[in-house]
């Protein structure tokens, strides 16, 4: 099983530098132990203006039938002789990747301290299979990676050069070029597509490959035509997991669906000349009336809901009233990207204190969302799938019931007042749906009966007298002996 990775360099950045990205010394040849046989690195050729290092993984076919799912895909027995003689040890596949993710685990992560600014940049990369399993053909070979600044050529190898009539074989001959990639980037691409590709695994699927997967597939996989098929291949089809992976790829599709775009729709509005004063943009407006209805509720200690890169987050740090402040969120870049904004690092003791942020799911109950005195959903419910809603519901009114819940999302009705949107669109492309005003009243009413709240509307933004503000928010507020019951347990 052999791979290439190879650059170009010029005099100020040697091609060598690939060395310090990797981790792995040119002038050695190392081997590395893998739980199915030896890796070895080594750089056949290696100088300023070319470099190029090969992974070469030695597979011990015994080890894989005694370990495991050598027995043939998806675990299923194969004749005896067969668990010996198959393409394991020739073909990429996941075991390919498991090795590139052991042996180029730094690299895979983008650290390299001695080069940490070539490690940030793109490079000039050109990677080389020379047999890869492709159930689905050179076609699907370029569906999976042109979308993500490839230029793929994906060679069918022939049954039998002796027997051209025999036709292909499902192999292909992959070479990938691209200059607008980080190495980090590129093993990422390899370690998720090489196992789709086979659309089979070597190991057990168990729940932590969904967190794998995410983690490998953030900032390229939720917004990739073919992710839905991605997702189920890496599963190797498991219907719950694939169903879980579908679930919080959405959701970080909402965590990246940045407020400036909606903020764009609003100032372009309202801005009509630059002469005249420009108006407070909504998502302020939207910040301002959250701000002041969890003042009214007198809460101490605030989850904001779907947090995204912390914009909310960092205003109630500003109010010393509310003295624990937590974001949560699917999206662990949207929560990288919070962190920096809130400068957590250089924080005060006392006022990191206040502030936490964590990975975590609404779709399903959370301990650690229990005992808070408000929870913000700011523009959430309309990036979920309608029958999401359901869980979402129950895990923030049923489980974690915090005493004061707060709901924004947009009012359709307001839509014909934005001059730059296209009738019959919705306010960005992730919302599923955008509600009417009786729509979202009769869904928040019914929210509220089943779980023991009481709400009230309150309108975000000019109330239009026709079709009403752009912004629609419910404040929730639990029965009083709800709330009781809520304190005793």
């Amino acid at each position: 099983m052999f791979l290439t990775i190879s650059t170009t360099g010029t005099p100020d950045r040697p091609a060598t530098d690939l060395g310090f990205l990797l981790h792995k010394h040119p002038e050695k040849a190392q081997a590395f132990s893998t739980s199915y046989g030896t890796a070895h690195v080594l750089y056949p050729e290696a100088d300023a203006e070319r470099c190029t290092a090969a992974l070469l993984l030695e597979v011990d076919a015994v080890a894989l039938v005694r370990r495991g799912k050598g027995k043939g895909r998806g675990g299923a027995p194969d004749a005896a002789l067969a668990q010996y003689v198959n393409d394991r040890p020739y073909a990429a596949s996941s075991l390919l990747a498991v090795a590139l993710s052991g042996v180029f685990s730094s690299a895979m992560r983008g650290v390299c301290n001695a080069r940490p600014e070539r490690a940030a940049q793109p490079l000039p990369l050109r990677i080389e299979i020379p047999a890869l399993p492709a159930r689905g053909g050179p076609e699907l070979v370029r569906r999976l990676f042109e979308p993500l600044g490839w230029a793929v050529t994906a060679e069918p190898v022939p049954l039998d050069v002796r027997f051209p009539e025999w036709g292909d074989s499902r192999y292909v001959r992959l070479v990938l070029a691209s200059d607008t990639l980080t190495l980090a980037e590129a093993l990422r691409h390899l370690y998720v597509l090489l196992p789709v590709l086979d659309d089979a695994k070597h190991y057990w699927v168990a729940s932590d490959e969904v967190d794998k997967l995410l983690r490998a597939g953030e900032g390229w996989l939720p917004d990739h035509p073919e992710h839905k098929l991605i997702t189920s291949r890496y599963l190797s089809r498991r219907w719950s997991l694939t169903r879980e992976a579908m679930e919080r790829l959405e959701l970080v599709r909402l965590a990246e669906a940045d407020d400036s775009e909606v903020e764009e729709i609003d100032n372009a509005v309202e801005a009509e000349s630059e002469a005249e004063e420009k108006p407070t943009p909504l998502a302020v407006q939207r910040r301002d009336a959250i701000l002041a209805a969890l003042r009214a509720s007198g809460a101490g200690r605030v989850l904001d809901l779907g947090c995204g890169q912390g914009q909310l987050v960092q205003t109630l740090l500003k109010d010393p009233a509310f003295t624990e402040i937590v974001g949560v969120d699917v999206s662990m870049r949207a929560l990288t990207i919070a962190g920096r904004r809130l400068k957590l690092d250089r924080m005060g003791e006392r006022q990191a204190s206040r502030v936490k942020l964590f990975q975590g799911s609404l779709a399903y109950t959370d301990n650690r969302l229990k005992g808070y005195d408000a929870a913000v959903l700011s523009e959430v419910i309309e990036h979920l799938d309608l029958p999401r809603l359901p869980a979402l519901e129950y895990a923030v009114f049923g489980s974690a019931r915090p005493r004061t819940v707060l709901v924004t999302t947009p009012n359709v009705e307001y839509n014909v007042r934005w001059e730059s949107l296209p009738a019959g669109h919705v306010r960005h492309g992730d919302h599923r749906f955008e509600w009417t005003r009786d729509e979202f009243r009769a869904w928040a009413r019914a929210v509220a009966e089943r779980h023991g709240y009481e709400v009230e509307f309150v309108p975000v933004g000019p109330d239009d007298p026709q079709v009403g503000p752009p912004t629609q928010m419910a404040v929730f507020g639990m029965k009083v002996n709800d709330e009781k019951e809520a304190k005793a347990a």
